[in-house]
């Protein structure tokens, strides 16, 4: 057999070649079409980059694009408020071979979109995330979204679909949808509603009965729907309201018009226990009460005299009559995804660590605390749970007035949201008086600062938070969920003195650049978009104060010249005077200038006066990724072995 001639081979290269080329360039060139109709086809300079044919959205950065790290394939398209008004055409990138086997998150929220036909958007099967609330998209929601098998979060909110939602159970792997302020009409079809952590059909036109399950969420979920009846709405169904069998039965019976003599005795015999019981527990109160009455710390958070400011600090008992009076009335367990009702001795509502299950609520009181500091929403203690064998972290919220089942709901909601570098809450306790939430302790605490902490601690330290706070809000924004409190005391390092963001989304909103005040946590239901949408712009100002913190060496409430950190670096660069804001340990430590001034740029445009002006939390997260990537180059090539000679 003769060899076959290797030219042969080079003509098969040489279309397989082509043809890879061909595909790129269809890719590319669908990319730039679906911006072109998303934009209006209106240039759209600053804040976008990128998304022309002559380059490659991968390689070269395109605002918006996310790319896979082993394959040069696009993995998302993020367009959140950039103020689009043209037209959202799925088929244009969904009919793309290579991208509609790629894409997996689509995020188009908050612009002025329209849009009739999705029935295309079921070709890119690999699809995880559709947001595509806050627009003006309508027409009929397409049964062919039954088709995503891999769709986890839908959210059509804020448009004007019509159509009913039939399909949309066949979904098996959806976890989160939302679909309010539309015009859907027919029944809710039987969603798996344990399977869902978010659900929303307010203010839409459906009709009839909540499906068995459907009480797992509350009524807020269902309103503006006048004509959906049964749990958890108000309104019952007119089976609901129909009178029993069993009751017509026995109004009906002669022979059950009163009770026996053997229930009278019985019933007096419960009433005669009762009594006896009674009075036992009274007596054993007011002993207590006599006896124990120095033990207990006196409810309040902060101290009224400066003897008890400095007994606050020492290690004390972390209980109060009304704590303890709460223990011995209420104890509520959670696991897995369902709330029970138990006795005493049950544990707290554990959400994540298995460590602390066999904790209770009234051991977590009586246990030595250490106050570790007070803030506007609360103090926090350092509790030795010396039986058990952990150290933990309880934060005592002040003044939240979120009603208990809305807390509840809010923590399952953030216990479905996991980031490596956000600090969980493990367990917590919730009751009319009391809100409580326990994190395992960090023994490394705050941020380090000053000399010890060297450019490329402080450069990891500024990625980290940036790339843990956008998945966050990526994945928290449909919830309105922003983290309120961001703050360098809320950065805590972990066992491996990695960065933590702590307490995300567990405070109201705090105005920390003296926008007007907005209370996110307790008024979402009363907020229009762009009212929400500033919660997220407080923590782009919030990490952009931080990353002043990382590059000055000073912390945000040190005052210099009669202003505040944003302020006075603000007005040094405007002198042109730079190089005097940065922490003198880095340029002794001979630092890159350059990269510092970059990461100082980011830092000013997150401090923007303007909340419009600022960056997105995807868009700081990458170029602050840009340069960490940059300096860890450098650093490759300056310790490298070989020498280049000229």
């Amino acid at each position: 057999m003769k060899p076959i001639p290797i030219w042969v081979f080079l003509i098969l290269l040489f279309f397989l070649f082509q043809s890879t080329k061909s595909a790129e360039l269809d890719a590319i060139d669908a990319l730039v079409s679906f911006f072109e109709d998303l934009s209006g086809y209106f240039s759209i300079s600053s804040p976008v980059s990128g998304w022309i044919r002559t380059s490659d959205p991968c390689k070269n950065n395109w605002t918006g694009i996310v790319c896979y790290d082993q394959t040069p394939s696009i993995k998302s398209i993020t367009f959140e408020s950039f103020n689009l008004s043209g037209t959202f055409k799925p088929n244009t990138i969904c009919s793309i071979a290579s991208l509609a086997s790629s894409i997996v998150v689509i995020s188009l929220n908050n612009n002025n979109l329209r849009g009739e036909n999705l029935e295309a958007i079921s070709n890119c099967k690999k699809l995880t995330h559709l947001y595509i609330s806050r627009n003006q998209i309508s027409g009929i929601l397409p049964d062919s979204l039954s088709h995503l098998n891999n769709l986890k979060k839908l959210d059509i909110s804020n448009n004007a679909f019509s159509g009913t939602l039939s399909s949309l159970p066949r979904i098996s792997g959806l976890i989160e949808f939302i679909a309010q302020n539309n015009q859907l009409s027919g029944s809710i079809p039987e969603f798996d509603f344990s399977n869902l952590a978010t659900f929303n059909v307010s203010n839409n036109n459906l009709s009839g009965p909540i499906p068995p399950g459907g009480d797992l969420f509350n009524a807020t979920s269902y309103l503006g729907n006048p004509q959906l009846c049964g749990d958890p709405l108000p309104n019952l169904c007119e089976t609901q309201r129909a009178t029993p069998p069993s009751a017509a039965q026995n109004s009906s019976d002669p022979k059950k018009s009163g009770p026996s003599s053997v229930e009278i005795l019985m019933y007096s015999g419960y009433v005669l226990v009762g009594l006896g019981l009674f009075f036992v527990i009274m007596i054993k109160l007011c002993k207590r009460k006599g006896t124990k009455k120095e033990e207990l710390v006196e409810e309040g958070d902060y101290p009224r005299s400066k003897e008890e400011e400095e007994d606050a600090s020492k290690t004390l008992t972390f209980a109060s009559n009304e704590f303890r009076s709460i223990a011995m009335s209420k104890s509520e367990v959670f696991a897995g995804n369902s709330v029970e009702s138990g006795p005493v001795s049950s544990s707290l509502i554990v959400l994540t660590s298995p460590e602390v299950n066999g904790l209770k609520f009234e051991e977590l009181l009586k246990a030595p605390a250490e106050l570790l500091g007070r803030g506007k929403y609360g103090s926090v203690y350092k509790v030795n749970c010396e039986e058990q064998g952990m150290t933990l972290a309880v934060k005592r919220i002040k003044d939240w007035s979120l009603p208990s089942n809305d807390f509840k709901l809010r923590m399952k909601r953030l216990n479905h949201v996991k980031h490596r570098n956000v600090l969980p809450v493990v367990a917590f306790y919730c009751s009319k008086q009391e809100k409580l939430l326990v994190y395992e302790y960090q023994p490394n605490g705050r941020t380090p600062t000053g000399q010890t902490f060297d450019w490329s601690s402080r450069l990891g330290v500024a990625s980290t938070i940036a790339e843990a706070l956008a998945f966050m809000h990526d994945e928290l924004h449909r919830d309105s969920i922003p983290h309120g409190n961001l703050k360098s005391s809320n950065i805590l390092f972990n066992k491996n003195m990695e960065p933590c963001i702590s307490e995300y989304g567990l405070m109201a909103v705090d105005n920390s650049d003296n926008s007007p005040a907005i209370d996110i946590v307790n008024n979402t239901s009363q907020l229009n978009p762009d009212q929400i949408e500033s919660g997220f712009r407080l923590d782009i100002h919030a990490l952009g104060v931080i990353l002043l913190e990382l590059l000055t060496g000073k912390p945000s409430m040190v005052q210099n010249n009669g202003m505040d950190l944003a302020k006075w670096v603000v007005s040094v660069v405007k002198e042109e005077w730079t190089v005097e804001v940065f922490d003198r340990a880095l340029i002794r430590e001979g630092a890159s200038e350059e990269r510092m001034v970059n990461l100082l740029q980011i830092a000013i445009k997150c401090v923007d006066r303007s909340p419009e002006s600022r960056p997105s939390i995807n868009q700081i997260a990458l170029m602050i990724n840009n340069i960490k990537e940059e300096d860890e180059r450098s650093m490759d090539v300056s310790e490298s072995p070989f020498e280049i000679r000229n």
